[in-house]
């Protein structure tokens, strides 16, 4: 069993005032960079990227992090990811503050945390 911690980009990028509309790839990236070198509890880490986000990180596995680029809207990868994770018996940990989401994860047995917990460690 894995611990997998699976990121909201758009909900933790959008969490912060710092100009991230002007460049959503640029956001992206640089949340991106942060992931492999933070010092989070999981053994692994999903970053789930959509519509504009996805221009600055290729899908795809650098080091411990994996990003998927969703192919719609971001919520429903994230919950199958989600679902994917649990059905092979791993701890799944979502990061986001949509609170509709939290409810959608947490029937495929995930928990959450704020995008303020991720951001703290990076």
């Amino acid at each position: 069993m894995a611990t997998v911690l699976i990121v909201d980009a758009a909900n933790v990028v959008g969490s912060r005032p710092d100009g991230w509309w002007k460049d959503r790839a640029g956001a992206a990236r640089r949340l991106h960079e942060q992931l492999p070198v933070a010092d989070v509890p999981q053994e692994q880490v999903v970053l789930v990227l959509e519509g504009g986000a996805k221009g600055g990180v290729r899908p795809g596995r650098d080091a411990h992090v994996r990003t998927v680029h969703a192919p719609k809207d971001g919520d429903a990868t994230i919950v199958a990811e989600a679902r994917a994770a649990a059905g092979r018996g791993d701890r799944v940990t979502v990061v986001t503050a949509d609170r509709a989401l939290d409810a959608r994860v947490a029937g495929a047995g995930a928990v959450t945390v704020s995008p303020t917990w991720l951001l703290d460690l990076l």
